[in-house]
């Protein structure tokens, strides 16, 4: 009754329907704000979570992506299924070309945009989020993901408390005098849900910060577990070649025989070019270094490794190869060809721990198949303990490995599957468990001829007053080991310990023609330095580079430099210095 008489008093006094008003829309503009901040909280916070899912698809499909494994991207982007709101997935090579995907029903793959950058929007219900896919630095692709942005029935859910606090302040005008408290008591409800609201906002931010440096302190582990597989699976492999060096060495100082000598030098020589393999597919693992296909006669490539194959093995291992008659040529790159055919190699001699044969065969296969392709299977069997069907499923993944720490890097086999990815063909491998192991690397046939190859005991001939060359190396043994070389091949040589020495011999002495550098020096000046210092002061000059660094070769040869990698053989050493005799004589004639 009190609250009734006091509208009759505004009516009769006419301020009812001004003051109601005014009440009405400053309590509409309140709830739109309201409903805008809460909004936009809620987009944000669901653009965060989106992100930190399509971070963790990236992160999941690296290693499946660096190799190209469809199958095992396709299981990552399969298993964002548990999450309901996520209506597709998709992952992107860095060509934009689609993987991998999956899509609810009446839903399509998200679109990769042209913008390279990583991208999150709202459009029409719905949310995308495209994060990079890298590895040490490198774009390998995209991850995206397509989310429910929202929901009709979650929007009434959210926004029917606050409907209700309208509707009871509407009301509570009507009835000003007696809703007064009622009204204050719903402001504060409506406070502490804010309150609330922000303390739930602030937690979860917690949460996910938390849970941000978890996942970083485990991928951390992870690192370090694979690093330490890494270093002691190399040493372990170096000790063995080593070994092969070592012994042969030995083994020639205690034998007359010519021909042994000749088998034993060359088994020597074979190590140290797999020791300078290895370490070639240690670079290409970290910083993808492209191949240098060549065409192969594979008979005579892998007969031509009997003597380091025996080398790696045990004495209780018998090397038996088998090649068919009239194995069509293939295009691959030598080096990654042998260190592939040495990986298999040495897996199939560890899993003969009693001994056995180790059977390297390889076969024509016709085109037969559904590409149309001709392909030379090379295999290599071994009598040991074979694989569990668990193990052949992850045995060409990157450190996986079932030996013990230090026992290998978990490189092998990956370094087998992706070189024979790269190289068009495909990777075969059959096993039992007691029934020994087959892995094939299955190759392109190629239409072109072998070249021939010299022998790898020939030596170049002498010539002497080819030249004279200042050899820069601030490595004494090196140093030593190159002059020897030099003056093998007929050149004058003089040496300088850094650039800095080596520009105060030109400058007092200029009759140099050709300056044989090394890139990675101490003092202020790198190789590639002095390279362009000697270009500037001394045009006519010849200049050769050389470095184990596949990243600081590429750079001085896209400067116009000849580069040549170490190790490098006398022969390698006498064409590259050929080759930049004749570029400095272009240049003086031009």
């Amino acid at each position: 009754m009190a609250a009734l008489s006091g509208l009759v008093d505004l009516a009769r006094r006419k301020r009812f329907p001004l003051l109601a008003s005014a009440a009405v829309l400053v309590l509409v503009l309140a709830g739109v704000l309201i409903a805008v901040v809460g909004e936009n909280s809620y987009r944000r916070q669901s653009a965060r979570e989106a992100g930190v899912q399509a971070e963790m698809l990236a992160s999941s499909v690296t290693a499946a992506l660096a190799f190209e494994d469809r199958a095992e991207t396709q299981a990552m982007v399969n298993a964002t299924q548990v999450n309901s709101r996520v209506l597709a997935a998709a992952v992107f090579d860095a060509q934009g070309r689609l993987v991998a995907s999956y899509t609810r029903p009446g839903e399509t793959v998200p679109l990769r945009t042209q913008r390279r950058e990583e991208l999150t929007d709202f459009q029409d219900g719905r949310l995308r989020v495209f994060r990079e896919v890298r590895e040490a630095g490198q774009l390998l692709g995209f991850a995206g993901l397509k989310l429910q942005a929202d929901t009709m029935e979650s929007r009434i859910a959210r926004y029917s408390g606050l409907a209700m606090l309208l509707l009871m302040a509407v009301v509570a005008i009507g009835v000003l005098g007696a809703a007064q408290a009622a009204l204050r008591r719903a402001n504060m409800e409506l406070g502490e849900r804010a309150a609330d609201l922000a303390e739930s906002n602030r937690r979860l931010e917690t949460e996910m910060h938390e849970r941000a440096r978890a996942e970083e302190a485990l991928r951390q582990s992870q690192k370090m577990e694979a690093i330490g597989r890494l270093t002691g699976g190399i040493a372990h492999d170096f000790n063995n070649l080593l070994m092969v060096a070592s012994s042969g060495v030995d083994l020639m100082d205690r034998t007359e025989d010519a021909s042994k000598r000749e088998r034993l030098k060359a088994g020597v020589k074979q190590a140290i070019e797999r020791g300078a393999a290895l370490t070639k597919q240690l670079l290409a693992f970290s910083r993808g270094s492209a191949l240098k296909p060549e065409v192969v006669d594979l008979a005579a490539q892998v007969e031509s490794m009997r003597v380091l194959l025996e080398r790696s093995l045990r004495e209780d291992i018998r090397v038996v190869i088998e090649m068919s008659d009239d194995l069509w040529p293939v295009e691959v790159d030598i080096n990654e060809l042998e260190l592939a055919l040495l990986n298999m190699a040495v897996n199939a001699r560890d899993a003969m721990p009693d001994g056995g044969a180790l059977i390297v065969s390889a076969v024509n296969v016709s085109a037969d198949r559904e590409d149309g392709h001709d392909y030379v299977c090379l295999s290599v069997t071994d009598t040991g303990t074979g694989m569990s069907d668990e193990t052949m499923a992850r045995v060409f993944e990157p450190f996986f490995t079932t030996k013990e720490v230090g026992k290998g890097t978990g490189l092998g086999l990956s370094q087998v599957y992706g070189f024979v990815r790269s190289s068009g063909g495909e990777t075969r491998i059959e096993s039992k468990e007691g029934q020994g192991t087959t892995i094939s690397m299955c190759l392109p046939r190629s239409g072109k001829v072998p070249a021939v190859t010299r022998s790898p005991n020939a030596r170049p001939a002498p010539r002497q007053g080819r030249g004279r060359v200042l050899l820069v190396e601030d490595d004494h043994s090196v140093a030593e080991m190159v002059s020897e070389m030099l003056r093998e091949l007929g050149y004058r040589c003089e040496r300088a310990e850094n650039a800095d020495a080596a520009l105060d011999l030109l400058e007092a002495d200029g009759k140099f023609d050709i300056v044989f550098s090394d890139m990675v020096m101490p003092g202020e000046l790198d190789g590639r330095a002095l390279a362009r210092e000697v270009r500037e002061r001394l045009p006519g000059m010849g200049v050769l580079l050389t470095s184990g660094f596949s990243a600081a070769a590429a750079q001085a040869s896209a400067e116009g430099f000849q580069v040549l990698a170490k190790p490098y053989q006398i022969e390698a050493l006498g064409e590259a210095l050929e080759v930049a005799r004749s570029r400095n004589q272009s240049r003086a004639s031009a």
